[in-house]
């Protein structure tokens, strides 16, 4: 069975940090990429980054790109985002999620229908 566990939202200020981490397991799949998403009150889920686990490919969205930074830690299955000068507009429930296709790259936003396995979420709040 494919698990997604998220792990590390909390209460910020507006400035603070925080680092995300998505735990992995249960999978056979050889080339996956793995998304993380946001999704804030009223709003649509929206793809903010992702990194591919053939290649290391990563993805940014321009409105983190300065700011977040995704790794990967094979040895742990686990899969990493750090966000640094957080903003109220960064308050969201942000999801990772897997991708079986390996869909990853540069200039390729990841989008929800394109991963298949989720995990629960995990709440950050950013105060101003």
């Amino acid at each position: 069975e494919v698990q997604l566990v998220e792990s590390g939202g909390g209460l910020v200020q507006a400035g603070g940090s925080l680092r995300l981490s998505c735990a992995h397991s249960g999978f056979t799949f050889t080339d996956y990429a793995i998304g993380w998403f946001r999704q804030a009150p009223g709003e649509e889920r929206e793809g903010i980054s992702c990194i591919s686990s053939s290649d290391g490919s990563t993805y940014l969205d321009d409105s983190v790109k300065s700011r977040f930074t995704i790794s990967r830690d094979n040895a742990k299955n686990t899969v990493d985002l750090q966000m640094n000068s957080l903003k109220p507009d960064d308050t969201a429930v942000y999801y990772c999620a897997l991708d079986p296709t390996d869909l990853c790259g540069s200039n390729w936003k990841p989008q929800p229908y394109d991963y298949d396995f989720w995990g629960q979420g995990t709440q950050v709040t950013v105060s101003s």
